[in-house]
């Protein structure tokens, strides 16, 4: 992988994820579309601070953006036990449309999409995906989760089924530009699968 960094200044220093440089594999012809970075509870985001805040949404919506992903989602690992007052929100950075999503319960996340849909509109894949990722307009192609392999998060329910999960062992507080760049990295390495399961898999079973 080569990763190219520009060097105007340290603050807005932009990351370009040369993606055409990997081995020509079948899984470097995956698209990015849209990422979604998942860790920390509310209060590790309500500790993260406004300045910090700024920072990390323009640092990693450049990331996601040079890799070719139109959407960003940044979400909350689990509600945790501190009352917080986040509330979602969203910025354009350059061509990445990055989504504040500070939802910890996905179980409340999928009622809530479930009451949102028009008396009259059919209950199916397509309807449910569309009310629980919006405003972005496709499921999450790589799914970045803060934490150990061995505990998923309790935002992700239904992202779960065909989103490429790679695990970053840190802290909300910890996270730079330069994992989310590693991560991408690995996600254009695979064979994606879409829930299905490879020759390694069947001969398992």
């Amino acid at each position: 992988m080569v990763v190219v960094m520009t060097t105007s200044s340290p603050a807005s220093a932009e990351w370009d994820v040369r993606l055409d440089t990997l081995p020509k594999t079948k899984s470097t012809q995956q698209f990015l579309r849209h990422v979604m970075v998942v860790g920390g509870t509310l209060g590790d985001w309500d500790d993260l601070g406004v300045k910090r805040w700024d920072e990390r949404v323009s640092e990693l919506g450049a990331v996601a953006a040079n890799a070719g992903s139109t959407f960003l989602t940044l979400r909350a690992f689990e509600p945790g036990s501190r009352p917080s007052d986040s509330t979602g929100w969203e910025r354009m950075v350059g061509s990445c449309h990055v989504i504040i999503d500070p939802c910890g319960d996905g179980r409340t996340r999928f009622a809530q999409a479930m009451a949102s849909l028009a008396a009259d509109e059919p209950v199916n894949e397509a309807t449910v995906s569309e009310m629980l990722y919006a405003p972005a307009d496709c499921e999450p192609d790589l799914i970045v989760v803060l934490g150990e392999p061995t505990r998923l998060p309790p935002s992700l329910v239904w992202e779960l089924a065909y989103g490429e999960l790679v695990f970053r062992p840190m802290e909300w507080n910890e996270l730079t530009k330069d994992h989310l760049v590693e991560a991408i990295a690995d996600f254009a390495q695979r064979e994606r699968r879409f829930g299905g399961l490879d020759d390694s898999d069947e001969a398992v079973g």
